[in-house]
């Protein structure tokens, strides 16, 4: 029996049960509220018929039944007296329109047989004594004085009023005794009435006892247990399940609930073991990383030990080879005198090779101090550095307005001394050497430019030119050892920016590095013109190049030269 129950309980959804409980509920309300109205207007009804109706009616039959009694007097006092002053009390009951046929006249339009009958025989009677006793009396003594109504008339007149005033003492007593039974109906309906409402109060009250137990029991309680559910699997128990509980759209929304968490524990699971994939991959990049770093930290103590302790065995070749040309150069034949040549400039080349190595190997391992550094300073010491070669070529260096970035001084000094000493080096000899160094704002950082007007870089080569130990041209046309440019590489980018050489239709090369800023970038006035390019006079030097960081040969390139094996 309950397994068949239970299938017809699960067709019935919430919003049926919900519509039948409040139609149920406002079907019994309005039976109360109905039938409330309806002793209401029957309380009312009683109350106009006893406070309106039936006392305006004994009050009019009360009137009428003096004016009957005035009338007699008035009649009888005529016969005894003839005097036409004592009529006055009779004409005026004559002359109102209150009167116990007016009285019958209303009744007959009521639904009151009884009083109808009464109100009629009152009238009649009243009538009968007005017309057999009154009229011919009063006519009687207009003509023949006091003595012309005879005793057996006057007679005749009291038992005429006494059956008039019977009539009107029985309709009036008829009147009295409907108003008695209206009043106690009232009394009674008035009890109905108060019954009525604490019904429909008592009604009210249960209907919304019923209504919260229904929305408890359908809604609320599940909806708890719903939540409840629903907040342990959000609290982290996600193995916790969500029972399917309440009647039709609250269950369906438990088993969507329900599917939600399996969901969430499936792609929990999969996160999980793609955790464990990403922790053990983090694990390998990790450890591959720790092995590249030592690899790196060998590789860069390799080549400083190796170029530091390389320069004393080297520096003796080159000696002894320089004494050996020295003292024995002329002595031997041409191709001994060649030979050593050779091997003096071997040992150079070894030499300049082992210490641009070494400054290679020590940019970024020095931990030298990062500072705001102004560029127009450094462009200066670079060019004391250069000043020989610059004095030599008859080079003219112009720049811009130059900024303050964040650095290492003596790194950014060897960026610039590198960039225009390749400019130099790489001239056209067909016309005079300029360079010129910009300076622009990109966002947080600075954009740079050396442009000059030599010989230039073919297209194909501008990225192979950054590469340690690449060179465009035999040795025996420009001298260098190929680090020039992948040193300016490795500055650059130890202080967070990049270089590139930006194509152009003209003669030169145009090489971009970018630098970051010192401070945050401040509106240029439109009002204020820019300064134009200030020419720098090459400056004598009376100092050597730093030693442990010796300058390093520009790499070698050309337009149409072709890379060295």
């Amino acid at each position: 029996m309950s397994g068949d129950q239970t299938p017809r309980r699960r067709r019935w959804t919430l919003r049926r049960r919900l519509r039948t409980a409040i139609i149920a509920a406002g079907l019994a309300l309005a039976v109360v509220i109905l039938a409330t109205v309806l002793v209401l207007g029957r309380l009312l009804d009683l109350q106009d018929a006893v406070t309106e109706k039936y006392f305006t009616a004994i009050t009019q039959a009360d009137g009428a039944f003096i004016q009957l009694i005035d009338a007699e007097t008035a009649v009888r006092g005529y016969a005894l007296t003839g005097d036409p002053v004592t009529l006055e009390p009779y004409d005026r009951s004559v002359a109102d329109d209150l009167s116990f046929r007016v009285l019958a006249d209303r009744e007959a339009r009521g639904d009151d047989a009884g009083l109808t009958a009464a109100a009629r025989a009152a009238a009649d009677a009243s009538g009968h004594w007005y017309d057999e006793f009154a009229t011919p009396v009063m006519d009687e003594v207009r003509a023949g004085g006091v003595g012309a109504v005879s005793t057996q008339e006057i007679e005749q007149g009291r038992v005429l009023f006494d059956e008039a005033r019977a009539a009107a003492q029985e309709y009036i007593d008829l009147l009295r005794e409907r108003r008695s039974q209206a009043v106690d109906e009232l009394a009674t309906w008035t009890l109905v009435a108060a019954g009525m409402v604490v019904l429909l109060v008592l009604a009210a009250v249960a209907v919304g006892v019923v209504m919260w137990i229904t929305l408890r029991r359908w809604i609320l309680k599940p909806l708890d247990s719903l939540a409840a559910d629903a907040r342990a699997v959000s609290s982290g128990d996600l193995q916790h399940p969500v029972g399917r509980v309440g009647p039709g759209e609250i269950s369906a929304l438990a088993v969507d609930v329900e599917r939600m968490r399996v969901a969430l524990v499936d792609q929990v699971r999969s996160m999980e073991s793609s955790r464990a994939e990403l922790e053990s991959a983090h694990a390998l990049l990790t450890e591959q990383a720790e092995e590249l770093r030592r690899s790196n930290r060998d590789l860069e103590q390799f080549a400083y030990v190796a170029s530091h302790d390389l320069q004393e065995p080297l520096r003796k070749i080159a000696s002894f080879t320089q004494l050996l040309q020295k003292r024995y150069g002329g002595q031997m034949d041409e191709r001994a005198d060649q030979y050593i040549a050779f091997a003096v400039d071997g040992a150079k080349r070894m030499q300049r090779l082992i210490q641009d190595l070494l400054g290679f190997s020590r940019v970024g391992r020095l931990g030298g101090e990062v500072s705001d550094v102004d560029l127009g300073v450094v462009l200066g010491d670079a060019l004391e550095n250069l000043s020989e070669s610059l004095e030599e070529s008859g080079a003219v260096v112009t720049h811009d307005e130059l900024p303050v970035v964040r650095g290492e001084e003596p790194m950014l000094v060897q960026l610039f001394q590198n960039l225009i000493g390749n400019a130099v080096k790489f001239r056209d000899p067909s016309r005079p050497v300029t360079v010129h160094i910009g300076a622009t704002r990109v966002g947080e950082a600075w954009e740079l430019e050396c442009r000059d007007n030599g010989i230039g870089i073919d297209p194909q080569y501008a990225e192979r030119v950054f590469v340690i130990f690449q060179r465009l041209h035999a040795k025996d046309v420009y001298e260098g050892t190929g680090i020039g440019l992948s040193l300016c590489k490795k500055i650059v980018e130890f202080h967070g920016g990049r270089i590139w050489i930006e194509p152009h239709d003209g003669d030169g090369t145009r090489i971009h590095w970018t630098l970051p800023a010192a401070e945050p970038a401040e509106p240029v006035d439109p009002a204020e013109p820019v300064d134009p390019a200030e020419p720098v006079e090459p400056v004598e030097s009376t100092t050597e190049a730093v030693e442990p960081v010796a300058p390093a040969e520009p790499v070698d390139r050309a337009d149409h030269a072709t890379p060295e094996s």
